[in-house]
């Protein structure tokens, strides 16, 4: 509410089911990015190709998110990569703990 009175938006609300498709569509977009390698190559290769991946897919939406906020470029790329180390060093100790008490 309060954004939208400063900015002069409206405060009806955009369509919910084009919401909805975007939100299913970019979500499927991005899931796709780290899953790709593996269709084409396997073990480690796979992993790392898809690390290098996920890394730079981080680093340019992270700099594209620049355009939308008052953030150096490469300041918000840096920062979205490194969120995306920490949530994939976070799932893989996950793994490794879950696969050690599992098997």
């Amino acid at each position: 509410m309060l954004a939208t009175e400063e900015l002069g938006g409206s405060e009806a609300g955009g369509n919910p089911v084009q919401s909805a498709l975007a939100a299913g569509i970019s979500t499927f977009v991005g899931a796709m990015v780290p899953v790709t390698p593996f269709f084409f190559l396997r073990d480690t290769t796979a992993v790392l190709v898809a690390a290098t991946v996920s890394l730079i897919a981080h680093f340019l939406v992270g700099a594209a998110k620049s355009l939308f906020t008052l953030r150096k470029w490469w300041s918000a790329g840096l920062e979205m990569t490194a969120a995306g180390v920490i949530v994939g060093g976070a799932t893989y100790v996950l793994g490794l703990v879950l696969k050690g008490s599992l098997g």
